[in-house]
């Protein structure tokens, strides 16, 4: 099931796409898309009234398609997660999970336009799977228990100021939680979906040129460990959504470290989990 949210911002309607690409209003079932949408079982709920067939059709052409999770109470993110992107950007392999936070404000659609920081030179991209979390985690005890924890996975871009991220503080917040630096969908595709999210290609492109190929094959940490993981350091609740890494191909560890500047367009998707598109603009 394909879960999303149309709308102006703060105006969003939650949605359903369904296989053959008709998009249902939800709006009977939930508000909204968001924590308390998982922690009572809205997804099945969802999948209840979608079975049912009475779900009324929204006219989507030309609406703008919002983040799939509405107000997501901490994104959590993984850096150095693949082992070409540790060593395109010079790190040594990580023998743990390097976790960072990011705010949730930074959270936009998957179309929105990102603003470039004042007084940057240095904004970069990353296509990352995202992980939403569907029912409260708290000392997991394997990866085994964590994959029941997880509500689905979306399209993320994990977008960065290398500057104010490497440079201006040891921790790495201030690069990455300017607005607009977290653009999520097209839509949330549930887990049931996914046979194997360790065997996803990620792809993205910046005004046309390849700069991204991967596969979360690569991924030093697979994603039901970083769940079991995170889940002995911090509470995991509905809605939360964990980044998980970027592969090899960012303007940091490119020649001549092409990064982003007003106009520039960069497209990315991931198997199964949709496409996004985003046009940079100055702050």
């Amino acid at each position: 099931m394909k879960l999303l949210r149309l709308g102006a911002p703060g105006e969003e309607r939650p949605a359903v796409r369904t296989g053959d690409g008709r998009v249902l209003d939800l709006s009977s079932v939930t508000p909204d898309i968001d924590g308390a949408f998982f922690a009572s079982n809205g997804i099945d709920r969802a999948r209840a009234a979608l079975a049912s067939g009475e779900l009324p059709a929204l006219d989507a052409e030309g609406v703008r398609i919002g983040a799939p999770v509405a107000r997501p109470g901490k994104v959590v993110c993984v850096g150095l997660n693949y082992r070409d992107h540790a060593a395109e950007t010079g790190a040594q392999i990580p023998a743990r999970p390097v976790v960072f936070m990011k705010d949730p404000g930074t959270v936009i659609g998957p179309y929105d336009e990102v603003l470039i920081p004042r007084g940057s030179s240095r904004t970069d991209w990353e296509v990352e799977l995202g992980v939403v979390i569907g029912t409260r985690a708290r000392y997991l005890e394997s990866p085994q228990q964590a994959l029941g924890h997880i509500a689905g996975y979306a399209v993320s871009h994990d977008v960065s100021e290398r500057e104010f991220q490497l440079d201006y503080s040891p921790q790495w917040d201030l690069g990455k939680s300017c607005e607009t630096f977290n653009p999520l969908g097209p839509w949330l595709v549930t887990a049931d979906e996914i046979d194997d999210p360790q065997d996803l290609a990620l792809r993205l492109t910046v005004n046309g040129v390849k700069r991204q190929r991967g596969s979360t094959r690569d991924m030093i940490f697979q994603v039901a460990f970083l769940v079991a993981y995170l889940s002995n350091y911090m509470v995991l609740e509905p809605g939360d959504v964990i980044n998980t890494g970027t592969p090899a191909g960012v303007a940091l560890g490119l020649p001549g470290n092409p990064y982003l500047r007003p106009g520039d367009t960069v497209e990315l998707d991931i198997d199964g989990l949709g496409s996004q598109r985003q046009t940079f603009a100055q702050a």
